[in-house]
């Protein structure tokens, strides 16, 4: 099992950057396919990026693609989600999540393990 606790969100312009984070306890995080996913206000929680286990594979949702980039680091049991040229759609609850798939998933129901969520508002 593993838990998960993410960081980096807050209030940002449109068009700037936010680097949010998500660390791992445990020492099996290097099994887990990590996502992204978010949820903007009444809307249900929708893909954003998904990388594998070795973090040599990434998936983007066609709204981010371009301009937010997934990376991992095993050794320090940390996710990342570099988000670039932010819009105000962007808007919502950023969740990372851990899956045991084999190779990475778009799919919300693969993954086990989620996060507590941050809050990303982007101002037009």
């Amino acid at each position: 099992q593993v838990q998960l606790v993410e960081s980096g969100g807050g209030l940002v312009q449109a068009g700037g950057s936010l680097r949010l984070s998500c660390v791992a306890s445990g020492r099996t995080f290097s099994m887990y396919v990590m996502g992204w996913f978010r949820q903007a206000p009444v809307k249900e929680r929708e893909f954003v990026a998904t990388i594998n286990r070795s973090g040599s594979s990434t998936l983007y949702a066609d709204s981010v693609k371009g301009r937010f980039t997934i990376s991992r680091d095993n050794a320090k049991n940390t996710v990342s989600l570099q988000m670039n040229s932010l819009k105000p759609e962007d808007t919502a609850i950023y969740y990372c999540a851990g899956s045991l798939r084999a190779t990475g998933t778009y799919r919300k129901g693969d993954y086990a393990y989620w996060g507590q969520g941050t809050q990303v508002t982007v101002s037009s």
